[in-house]
């Protein structure tokens, strides 16, 4: 290696920058000679030394940190002991009011990048526990005996590999708590090696365990799981193949989980595989703000599109005149109905239809609503915006997962649809992560 080549590798290998933002995957972004760097475990306004990782292209580099040389007011001890290498968190090392401000930076720079809209007014914030509030999670199982034996936990940072946890401070702690004993019960099982994965769901009431499974276990194997479950109080699904092969081991009865929404005197039920909001206590919050700026009074007939379980059309429908509710997932509109029932609500209905397919929009755009919620998943509500007619509702709440999205789809309605961006701001649904919840007020324009 010639003393030229042996130059380029160190400048590769380090080199001091200072750090100017962070990406939407909370890698920090810096600019060496013109070129983007995204550097791993660095924050903004951090002067720091890096190292270029994996293949170098032409318009940015992807680098993890070696050396903070001047750190952000923002930079804190991660209190996880598996922070850096375990993918379930991304933001540890950043304090939780330097989290928001990012998500809010974020939020910000979509609605004007990309919808070109601003709103009228900045929501503060929705924030909770920063600790065990995340009641829906996958773990994956897999055996390496180079690296130990079985492994339970979250997928390392970009990486299919298994970061094996015996603890994990934002799962639910009923959860967590489990995780050594679930790791020893494993082990004894027959078929360990054909395990790949356990989905776990939280209600207020219960816990369930989805264990995924490549080959039948034996009686043995299923009496071990039982008894699991019954000394830790938690109830035990199977599921062999697909999603329909779902059945419970223990109780063997089905039996459904439930979440309170206290502000509204209402019981949700679900079933394991349901989709639920992760955060309980944001949900509730969430709720809150939904009906503050819908403001949902007798008079209104209100239109929630992606109602899922009826988590926010059974709360609205105690203070509208009607409620309807309209959902791609069959089975979901079904235990909307459920609850609607059990919950003693006449005023709202729930209906089946694709939302994401703007040549059949007649079969949800009802006439007569004044008022449209909008929970749509990452995806956005392209295709039920663009079906939209100008000033067809006084008022849309959108409740967003994805900003870039959520920006997209709110450039349709200001430029085209004749809406005003009247408020916008950030819930931190998932804290320690990247991920950017937010919600966004809309209404008809003169």
């Amino acid at each position: 290696m010639n003393q030229a080549t042996t130059k380029i590798k160190e400048a590769s290998l380090s080199q001091q920058v200072t750090v100017t933002d962070l990406n939407h995957e909370g890698h920090g972004v810096a600019r060496v000679d013109g070129k983007v760097v995204f550097i791993s475990g660095a924050l903004p306004g951090e002067v720091v030394t890096y190292r270029i990782k994996g293949r170098r292209r032409r318009k940015y580099d992807t680098a993890e940190l070696a050396e903070i040389i001047t750190a952000s007011p923002d930079r804190i001890e991660p209190e996880c002991k598996y922070f850096g290498k375990c993918g379930g968190c991304r933001l540890q090392h950043m304090s939780a009011q330097g989290q928001i401000k990012w998500k809010q930076n974020t939020l910000k720079e979509n609605l004007q990048r990309i919808g070109n809209a601003e709103p009228e007014n900045w929501l503060s914030p929705l924030t909770a526990s920063e600790w065990g509030y995340r009641r829906k999670a996958r773990l994956g199982v897999k055996y390496v005996e180079k690296q130990g034996g079985l492994l339970i936990g979250f997928r390392e940072k970009q990486s299919s590999r298994i970061n094996d946890l015996q603890e994990c401070l934002v799962l639910d702690q009923r959860v967590s708590k489990l995780l050594p004993g679930l790791h020893e019960l494993f082990k004894k099982i027959s078929c360990y090696e054909k395990i790949p994965q356990i989905e776990i769901s939280v209600g207020d009431n219960k816990v369930v365990f989805i264990i995924r499974h490549l080959v039948p276990f034996t009686s043995d194997d299923e009496a071990m799981l039982i008894e699991f479950a019954k000394l830790n109080n938690i109830e035990i699904y199977l599921q062999p193949k697909g999603p329909n092969t779902i059945i419970p081991l223990w109780p063997t009865s089905d039996s459904l989980l439930t979440y309170r929404i206290e502000q509204s005197d209402i019981t949700i039920h679900f079933r394991p595989t349901s989709f639920t909001q992760v955060n309980s206590e944001i949900n509730q919050k969430m709720i809150s703000q939904v009906i503050k700026y819908l403001e949902p009074t007798k008079n209104d007939r209100v239109l929630d599109l992606f109602c899922g379980l009826g988590n926010f059309t059974l709360p609205i429908a105690k203070h509208a005149k009607k409620v309807i509710g309209i959902e791609g997932d069959d089975i979901l509109v079904h235990s909307a109905r459920d609850n609607a029932e059990q919950n003693g609500i006449t005023n709202a209905e729930f209906t089946y239809a694709d939302l994401f397919d703007e040549s059949r929009a007649t079969d949800w755009r009802i006439v007569g609503y004044n008022k449209l919620l909008l929970d749509p998943p990452r995806s956005g509500a392209k295709d039920v915006i663009a079906s939209i007619t100008k000033n067809a509702f006084e008022k849309i709440v959108y409740v967003s997962c994805n900003p870039s999205t959520l920006a997209r789809d709110a450039g349709v309605l200001v430029h085209e649809k004749n809406y005003r961006l009247t408020h916008a701001g950030v819930m931190d649904m998932f804290p320690h992560t990247k991920h950017v919840e937010s919600l966004a007020v809309f209404e008809r324009g003169e």
